[in-house]
């Protein structure tokens, strides 16, 4: 059997892979409409679906509804309004607002699509799906909420070049011990809790269930880590997060916890995820803060006295 690139490929052509699915999906979907002898296209039936369910809107309003450019809708809804199934009409004290509402061809249409077709094309759909429709669904919800928050496009020119996570092994345990050392002893002393566990990160972290990452850069090597450690009552702890003063300017933090964050995702912890810190550490509140942790006094009463640096806790909040 020839081989599946795009599959191979994996996440790194996920538009692609999803376009292609799409294609397949909506030529399907036009078969069935020609089939059915209904005289529509099957990206149309959204824009009759908007006006049946909020009444008369402009076409900025049906835009925002959909999620998709306001020049794609004018376009698209310009075709329907020509076909007879929407009514344009400039009411209301803005003469220059154009509303827009289903004819009553459109409502015919919409009558049909409702009763003959919408039903089917669901019941297909969930068995397509194997059942799991709500799960894919809420991960694509997931997967449009996080691209509202950061676009692919900064996601790719912000990150530092090359740069790659590696989990822990036995060889890395120096350079875990290392970074930290190094990091914290910037602005704090090392106290014992720390020293317990940057010498022991594997008895004492992963075994249990958690976690150590590294950045990794082509010309620097490994450059900073962090840890996801299980605590009591089912809570993790964010720890041990760390970068080189040789690639501080990279944003490997930024990195790093995103990294820690998709693992704590894929863990199923991330809503009982929480770090300690300091306020002194401004610029990694900060960057806490904007990956979506908030302040927590609760947090602090219940673990903070770990070490008495301690002054700021945080849990993280999924988006």
């Amino acid at each position: 059997m020839t081989s599946d690139t795009l599959a191979e490929l994996g996440a790194t052509f996920l538009g692609s892979r999803m376009k292609r699915l799409a294609d397949r999906l909506q030529t399907d979907a036009a078969a069935i409409l020609q089939a059915m002898d209904l005289p529509i296209q099957p990206a149309q039936q959204q824009f009759l679906a908007v006006l049946r369910r909020e009444g008369p809107q402009t076409v900025g309003a049906i835009a925002q509804h959909l999620r998709i450019s306001q020049p794609t809708a004018t376009r698209a809804l310009q075709t329907l309004v020509e076909q007879g199934l929407i009514a344009m009409s400039r009411k209301g004290r803005d003469q220059r607002q154009k509303t827009l509402t289903l004819s009553p061809a459109g409502q015919a249409l919409m009558d049909r699509l409702e009763r003959e077709l919408w039903p089917r094309v669901e019941a297909a759909a969930v068995a397509l799906c194997g059942g799991r429709h709500a799960a894919l669904l809420e991960e694509i919800a997931t997967i449009e909420a996080e691209f509202d928050r950061r676009s692919l496009f900064d996601r790719v020119m912000d990150a530092p070049p090359a740069m790659t996570v590696r989990d822990f092994s036995d060889d890395l345990a120096e350079a875990f011990y290392r970074i930290n050392a190094e990091w914290i002893g910037e602005m704090f002393a090392l106290e014992d809790t720390d020293v317990t566990l940057l010498f022991q990160p594997r008895e004492l972290i992963v075994e249990p269930g958690g976690a150590v990452l590294f950045a990794q850069t082509p010309d620097l090597g490994v450059v900073g880590t962090c840890a996801i450690m299980r605590m009591k009552d089912g809570w993790f702890e964010l720890t041990k997060m760390g970068v080189l003063k040789a690639a501080r300017g990279r944003k490997v933090g930024e990195f790093l916890l995103a990294a820690a964050l998709d693992r704590a995702r894929a863990m199923g912890v991330a809503d009982r995820l929480y770090l300690l810190t300091n306020r002194k550490c401004a610029a990694a509140i900060h960057l806490y803060e904007k990956l979506g942790f908030e302040h927590d006094a609760q947090i602090l009463q219940t673990f903070g006295g770990r070490y008495e640096r301690c002054d700021v806790a945080m849990t993280f909040k999924p988006r």
